[in-house]
C-alpha cells in the first residue's frame, strides 16, 4: 500500500514541536535562527511562531542586537504554560517539587507522614502544599510522578509489594489518579536516581550505564540502549538479594534486609564495619546514619576502612559488570555520595581485579535529591508530550 503524503495540519505540528524542543534546548531564538535550525523559511517560521504565540506557549522575551536595522525578537517558551510534580516517598519524610515546563523547580517541600496510612491522602496533601508554595494551581498540573521503595509492577503501574511502604499496594495508583485527576506514574526511587545521573550528573547523555545505589538498602538502576530496564516483574535492579560466596542466602524472602549482598554491605554491615575500626557514626560518639559511618572515614582517612568496604561492594559491582557490561558505574545512595572519590575509586580498583570488563566506577554529580530530580525528569518528558501534540 502506498505512503499517505503528510497533510497540512501533520506538518505543522511536527514543526511546532521541533520549534518548540529547540526553543527549550537552546533558549530563546529570533524567527530567523528558529528558520535557520529548522529548514523552514522566514515566512514559515513567522506563521509557526504566531500559533503558538496564539496558544500561549511562546511569548517574546527579548530582543536581539544586530547591524542596521530593528532589533529582531527573541522567542522563549512560555514557562506557566505546564507544571509537573514530583515526589520522593519515604516512610519518615515525603518531598514534592513543582517544576514548570521550561524544567526549572519552582517550589520543593517536604511534610512528615508519620501518623498517615492512606497513600492517597498524603500524595494529595503533599502536592496541595508544593502548589501552594509555587502559587499554582493544581489544575495547571499535567503530570505527577512518584519515586517509591519496592518493586514496580510494570504491567499495572502498581506496587508490587515494598517492605517499607506497606501501605502502598494494588489499587493505590488507580485512586491517585482518580483524586489528582492529573496522569500518575509510581517508578522505583533508584530508577529516577538514574534518570536524574543521565540528565543531570556522572552519566550525562549516556545511552549504557548502572547506577549503584548503595545505604540503608541495596539497588540498580538500569539504563541500556537509552531506556530503563525495569525486568518482566520490575524488580531488576533488586541487587540486595544477590547471592554472595560466604553470606547465608534468604530462608524467608519476605524478611527485609535478609539478601546476601544486603548482609554485606547493608547498614547492619556498615555500622559493624565501623566499629570494628573505631569509627563512629558523629563526632560526638553517638551512632550515626549508613553515611555518617563513611563520611568518617573518609574525614579520618580511615583506609582500612574503606578498603573493606570498596572490597564488599566490589562483589556486587563486578557480578553486574560481567552480566550488563555497562560503560560506566556510578556510586549513589548514602554510602556512594558519603564515600566520594576516595571510596570510587577503590570499588574501581577492586573490581579490576576481579572483573575482565573493567568498568570505570565514579561518584553521582546530582546535586540535591536525585529521586526527587528524576521524578520531575520523567513527568516533564510526559507533559511535554502532551503540549507538543496539541499544538495544532
Amino acid at each position: 500500500m502506498p505512503r499517505r503524503p503528510g497533510t497540512p495540519r501533520l506538518l505543522r505540528q511536527l514543526n511546532d514541536r521541533a520549534a518548540l524542543e529547540l526553543l527549550l534546548s537552546n533558549g530563546p531564538l529570533t524567527r530567523a535562527e528558529l528558520g535557520e535550525h529548522t529548514g523552514l523559511s522566514k515566512v514559515t517560521a513567522g506563521q509557526l511562531l504566531a500559533r503558538l504565540e496564539d496558544r500561549d506557549l511562546v511569548a517574546v522575551v527579548g530582543e536581539q542586537a544586530g547591524g542596521r536595522g530593528p532589533n529582531a525578537a527573541l522567542y522563549g517558551v512560555v514557562p506557566s504554560s505546564a507544571y509537573v510534580v514530583g515526589l520522593d516517598v519515604l516512610p519518615d519524610r515525603i518531598s514534592a517539587g513543582v517544576a514548570d515546563i521550561t524544567g526549572e523547580t519552582v517550589a520543593e517541600i517536604a511534610v512528615d507522614p508519620t501518623g498517615h496510612d492512606d497513600p492517597v491522602r498524603l500524595v494529595h496533601s503533599a502536592v496541595e502544599k508544593a502548589c501552594e508554595s509555587a502559587a499554582i494551581p493544581m489544575t495547571g498540573l499535567r503530570a505527577f510522578v512518584i519515586g517509591t521503595r519496592g518493586v514496580v509492577d510494570p504491567r499495572t503501574g502498581d506496587v508490587r509489594f515494598s517492605f517499607d511502604l506497606p501501605s502502598w499496594h494494588d489499587g493505590v495508583l488507580a485512586g491517585l489518579r482518580r483524586d489528582l485527576n492529573v496522569p500518575v506514574t509510581i517508578e522505583n526511587d533508584v530508577n529516577l536516581a538514574a534518570l536524574a545521573e543521565r540528565s543531570h550528573g556522572a552519566a550525562l547523555g549516556m545511552d549504557d550505564f548502572v547506577l549503584v545505589w548503595a545505604g540503608v538498602g541495596q539497588g540498580l538502576g538500569v539504563m541500556l540502549g537509552g531506556r530503563l530496564h525495569r525486568g518482566f516483574t520490575g524488580g531488576a535492579g533488586e541487587i540486595g538479594w544477590l547471592p554472595v560466596p560466604g553470606e547465608p542466602l534468604p530462608t524467608d524472602v519476605s524478611e527485609p534486609q535478609s539478601g546476601s549482598f544486603q548482609r554485606l554491605v547493608g547498614g547492619d554491615a556498615v555500622a559493624g564495619l565501623a566499629a570494628a575500626h573505631g569509627l563512629a557514626g558523629r563526632s560526638d560518639g553517638s551512632a550515626g546514619s549508613v553515611g555518617d559511618y563513611v563520611r568518617m572515614a573518609v574525614a579520618q582517612g580511615a583506609e582500612g576502612f574503606l578498603d573493606e568496604l570498596a572490597g564488599r561492594l566490589a562483589v556486587g559491582v563486578a557480578a553486574v559488570a560481567v552480566v550488563l557490561d555497562p560503560a560506566l558505574m556510578v556510586l549513589s545512595g548514602d554510602v556512594g555520595r558519603a564515600g566520594g572519590t576516595a571510596l570510587a575509586a577503590r570499588v574501581e580498583e577492586a573490581v579490576a581485579r576481579v572483573c575482565p570488563s573493567q568498568p570505570r566506577v565514579v561518584v553521582t554529580e546530582v546535586q540535591g535529591n536525585p529521586v526527587l530530580r528524576g521524578a520531575l525528569i520523567s513527568a516533564l518528558h510526559q507533559a511535554r508530550e502532551q503540549v507538543f501534540s496539541e499544538t495544532v
